[in-house]
């Protein structure tokens, strides 16, 4: 799977949108059923996306926001939206195990019914109350389809609503809500965890400093709202070619110990061994996935 670093969320109900969507840069495209899309206008915008993954699902990775189970309207969509080429579902608001064991037993059978390989579908959670920062593990482990997830941390999104803090580009107002989801993110074995999205699309100051306060945690993306947005977001969510360089000498000169039977070195000054080898293979292995 290609490293996710900005994934743009558009109206489904725009095809105007839609149809210029590939052109923008964005690793993902992220179709939205959800909050940007009225509840008259639902039923069009399920058509409409289901049609643009049938006919472009071999140029862009296309990834579909479905309503909350909350709201009673995640099986329409889904039946929907589930054909050859979708790669994956964002769910939005999910608070429980139990809710993506259901959302996986809906996919399962529709991809059975619609002879699309089982569990090629992928589920990429969004936490955005305080019962789904609290049951982040649970939601994450709950099943192997699981390929992201998504902190809510929008200004005035749904989370800041039900906790009541005071929103800021920085973000140390929720650096334990992202610490907690990145920890039961990485004990679930995800690897891609992503920063929700930056309203103000005229700060592009306070965006970079919201993509680098999500990165130093170990983010690897963020969903974003406009066009304008992404070479930010790659550029922030890209190892550096300093970082790349120092790790392949890294690489080397530990190479280099084992050979003469030593497991520990030093590369500026700085020991190196097998832990900061692992380092340097994952931060290795993930810049080279992005200019695949």
């Amino acid at each position: 799977m290609r490293p996710l670093r900005s994934l743009l969320i558009m109206p489904a109900n725009r095809a105007d949108m839609l149809a210029k969507s590939p052109s923008y840069g964005a690793d993902a495209l992220v179709f939205d059923l959800e909050d940007s899309v009225p509840i008259a206008e639902k039923p069009k915008a399920r058509v409409l996306a289901r049609e643009y993954i049938e006919k472009h699902r071999a140029e862009s990775a296309i990834y579909v926001r479905v309503n909350s189970l909350q709201t009673g309207m995640t099986a329409d969509d889904l039946d929907a939206i589930v054909t050859e080429g979708l790669l994956g579902v964002r769910l939005t608001k999910a608070e429980s195990a139990e809710g993506i064991r259901e959302v996986d037993r809906m996919l399962t059978a529709l991809e059975k019914k619609r002879g699309i390989k089982e569990g090629s579908i992928g589920i990429g959670p969004s936490l955005e109350s305080a019962k789904g920062v609290w049951f982040a593990y649970e939601i994450l482990s709950a099943s192997p389809r699981i390929f992201s997830v998504t902190a809510g941390t929008a200004q005035d999104g749904d989370l800041q609503t039900d906790l009541g803090y005071l929103w800021t580009a920085v973000g140390e107002e929720v650096l334990y809500i992202r610490s907690r989801i990145l920890l039961a993110a990485r004990a679930a074995g995800v690897e891609y965890v992503l920063d929700g999205s930056y309203a103000n699309i005229r700060d592009p100051e306070g965006l970079r400093a919201c993509c680098e306060a999500a990165r130093k945690l170990g983010y690897r993306g963020k969903s974003i709202i406009h066009p304008n947005q992404v070479e930010i977001v790659n550029r922030a969510f890209t190892p550096t070619q300093k970082e790349l360089d120092y790790y392949r000498r890294v690489l080397e000169a530990f190479d280099a110990a084992v050979a003469r039977g030593s497991a520990a070195t030093t590369v500026d000054g700085k020991l190196v061994d097998y832990a900061m080898a692992a380092m340097a293979k994952r931060v290795l292995s993930w810049g080279e996935g992005l200019v695949k």
